[in-house]
């Protein structure tokens, strides 16, 4: 068995998966049927999510220049190397999203123009501190996916379970590193930070509420009144979950680190995903059986 790191941010991986995904593999995007509306909900969330992962590691590139400290160093380069696999995985299933909601196309593109300007255009200062902001939010969605797995994964095509885990497995092991070169380069401006944290909410919101209803309607959920509102609520409650999850990161002594999520004690998906992986075990699919092998409990009859 793989000997792990005593903290899931020490020492991580560059992983350099790569799943089928796209519209010529045939991907179910309604993809959860324990909760259809999760699915709809984490495509939307996540269509611009590999645009940004672009834009973090053309940003980070530049700021590894300027830092000294090794350690800081190798954790940018694995960052660059994970969001770089990232982006070419969802950039992939991106291609099936469009593919069945025509309507959406022209916003994504629009995505792809917003980062490419903010690229070209803002200062290494402003980038670094929106990618902060910004990377408060995957590493907080990866504590709510993870913790409520069983809810909204219990039954979902193999593929896509896969996808989601390993996304947010990483998303907490490099979690702490955008936070760390801010503090690094920009520190002593804190009220800077916080104004980008507000910043990436609102970006995320913004970009999360232009995708799920045309998605929704797509599907047929906006038909009647009642599972509109249920349709429409989830989304609102699932962007809550997200925000109020955030309200430690405006403390001046907060660091992801810290976050209960990041303990191997609380929790135990990412650790067995870890041990799993590490241990030669096929990741690019997690149906029931490879579930039970990570959790390491026997395989219910």
């Amino acid at each position: 068995m793989a000997e792990l790191a005593k903290h899931p941010m020490d020492d991580f991986p560059v992983r350099p998966l790569r799943f089928p995904l796209g519209p010529d593999q045939n991907v179910d995007v309604v993809w959860s049927r324990t909760k259809p509306e999760f699915s709809v909900f984490l495509n939307a969330l996540a269509m611009h999510v590999p645009h940004f992962e672009r834009y973090l590691v053309a940003t980070m590139r530049i700021a590894r220049e300027q830092i000294t400290d090794e350690r800081l160093r190798q954790h940018v380069t694995r960052i660059i190397g994970q969001e770089a696999n990232h982006s070419r995985n969802l950039l992939a299933f991106n291609d099936a999203l469009r593919s069945r909601y025509p309507d959406i196309v022209a916003i994504d593109d629009a995505s792809i123009a917003w980062f490419k300007q903010h690229t070209d255009e803002d200062t290494l200062k402003k980038r670094v501190g929106f990618t902060a902001g910004y990377e408060t939010f995957t590493f907080l969605a990866g504590m709510i996916i993870l913790r409520h797995h069983d809810r909204w994964f219990a039954d979902a095509d193999p593929t896509m379970k896969a996808v989601w885990v390993w996304h947010q497995v990483e998303e907490i092991e490099h979690g702490a590193v955008a936070f760390e070169v801010w503090k690094y380069l920009y520190g002593r401006h804190e009220w800077y930070r916080k104004a980008m944290v507000l910043k990436a909410a609102l970006h995320i919101a913004q970009e999360t509420m232009r995708l799920y209803p045309r998605m929704a309607r797509h599907e047929g959920w906006l038909r009647s009144p009642w599972k509109a509102l249920k349709t429409l609520a989830f989304c609102g409650e699932m962007l809550g979950r997200l925000f109020i999850a955030a309200l430690p990161v405006f403390r001046a002594s907060y660091h992801p680190r810290r976050h209960p999520i990041a303990t191997t004690r609380q929790d135990p998906i990412q650790i067995a995903w870890r041990r799993y992986e590490a241990d030669g075990g096929d990741v690019l699919s997690i149906d029931h059986a490879k579930m039970a092998a990570m959790m390491r409990v026997p395989e219910e009859a």
